[in-house]
């Protein structure tokens, strides 16, 4: 294969993209891509690193809006936290403990990761603090890691059961002297179906509550892979926790000891695997050869499985330790159990469009509440360049399209702007409004595009 490599974040940032761009038809896509930072993995140990005894180092790390709104949360917190884009690296001194900081009021824009591991963290400290973010993220829930942080002996509220989220400040009467309210631990069940972020942002907490916790699952757990990768991080920092898939009642359990904190580290962030897979579809539906740097079959991450789905529809997949190549070919259409890969669904969705026969994504209800309502706005953006896509309670069907040049909003969604650009390596006149939104996730994205020989204009 060709090698070019995309380009490293820059040390000044870059100037605003314009309000729409296109991207224009090409051949086969051949190269390699050397992939940013995890994003799930940044937040993770971002957070960790701010609780942590000592100082840590998170190299590999991510720079995007989700992670910058993390770090200044924590500097608001008195974390040290410094930034080096260029080196792609965080070094970041703990709190060793629960914040000190005792109020504060936080913006996180629509950063949902950021927003429910922060929530949870902050209810560690007897302060008063509220966590925000932008529109979207005022509809999206909350209310189950309210109610379970709650269970769990916490103090907040979230009245529309989406941010703002209060935390602390609960009013005394003169006369009442009991203790702050803060997470002491315990057990706790919540839905399967429910966010796995929830989740998550309870198990990040839970090594600095007083007692341990259990989180038992009720139900088919969701996006369990995104779980795996908060024991993982969680355990590189000397956290003592894990899952038990053989309660006697048959449901799934995490577990955290209490009272272990966290020890910083030096720590490395695998490349992101859900950017992989904007590459690895370019490649597939241009019948183009591809290679991704930073993940591999050595990977935490489960949206890895994008690979081998793309097997199964006709490419050809080689995964080493860390790197993954892909060769396209004839496509056809697959079902697909995509419950614990949520974040490829739109990307799956497009190259579907190029595949004979029919593509059935389901077990994906879940997807309404992310940055848009990925299984309306997905439908829709597609169906306007000719897509035959047919919306289901679960998720889409989509068939082999004749397709057609057209404006597609983004609805404010990263994951759409990158997944709809592969359209335009195939159908002329594709144009993406407000691409920007990839700030929030991958900035460099189309100087990757064009660092494959991918023409992107205004």
């Amino acid at each position: 294969m060709t090698s070019r490599a995309a380009p490293q974040p820059p040390q000044t940032p870059q100037p605003p993209l314009p309000p729409a761009i296109r991207v224009k038809p090409c051949g086969a896509i051949r190269g390699t891509v050397k992939l940013p930072g995890s994003k799930s993995i940044t937040n993770r140990a971002l957070l960790i690193a701010g609780l942590a005894r000592g100082g840590s180092a998170l190299e590999n790390a991510l720079f995007c809006d989700d992670s910058r709104y993390l770090a200044q949360a924590l500097r608001q917190l008195g974390v040290a936290v410094e930034e080096d884009p260029a080196a792609c690296r965080f070094k970041v001194t703990g709190a060793g403990g629960p914040f000190k900081a005792r109020e504060g009021t936080f913006f996180l824009g629509n950063a949902g990761t950021s927003t429910r591991f922060l929530t949870a963290a902050l209810t560690l400290s007897p302060g008063t603090y509220v966590v925000d973010g932008d529109a979207r993220m005022r509809e999206r829930p909350i209310g189950e890691l309210v109610r379970a942080l709650r269970d769990l002996g916490a103090d907040l509220e979230a009245p529309s059961g989406c941010p703002p989220v209060h935390i602390g400040g609960r009013k005394k009467t003169p006369a009442e002297t009991a203790p702050p309210k803060i997470l002491t631990g315990g057990a706790v069940t919540v839905p399967g179906r429910t966010s796995s972020q929830f989740i998550s942002a309870i198990l990040l907490a839970a090594p600095l509550a007083r007692r341990g916790v259990e989180v038992v699952v009720d139900g088919e757990c969701i996006s369990r892979p995104y779980l795996d990768i908060t024991l993982e991080v969680m355990r590189s920092f000397g956290a003592a926790a894990g899952v038990n898939d053989r309660r006697a009642d048959g449901r799934t359990s995490f577990w955290v000891r209490p009272a272990t904190g966290y020890k910083g580290c030096r720590y490395t962030i695998e490349g992101d695997a859900s950017a992989a897979s904007y590459f690895l579809g370019a490649a597939a539906i241009t019948g183009g050869k591809i290679r991704v740097e930073g993940v591999g079959r050595m990977s935490i991450q489960g949206d890895t499985r994008f690979a081998d789905i793309l097997a199964s529809m006709g490419c050809h997949v080689k995964k080493d330790d860390d790197s993954i190549g892909l060769a396209g070919d004839l496509l056809r259409g697959v079902e697909v159990d995509c419950g614990d890969i949520p974040d490829i669904v739109p990307t799956l969705a497009v190259v579907a469009l190029f595949a004979r026969g029919r593509t059935r994504i389901r077990n994906v209800v879940h997807l309404r509440f992310k940055e848009s309502d990925r299984i309306a706005s997905v439908g829709a953006e597609l169906r306007k360049a000719g897509g035959r896509v047919k919306e289901l309670p679960d998720g889409l069907e989509i068939e082999e399209s004749e397709l057609r040049g057209a404006e597609l909003e983004t609805w404010g969604d990263h994951r759409l702007a990158m997944a709809f650009s592969l359209l335009g390596l195939r159908v002329p006149g594709i144009e993406i409004r407000n691409p920007q939104v990839v700030e929030k996730s991958f900035p460099e994205y189309f100087d990757a595009l064009r660092a494959l020989g991918v023409e992107v204009s205004p």
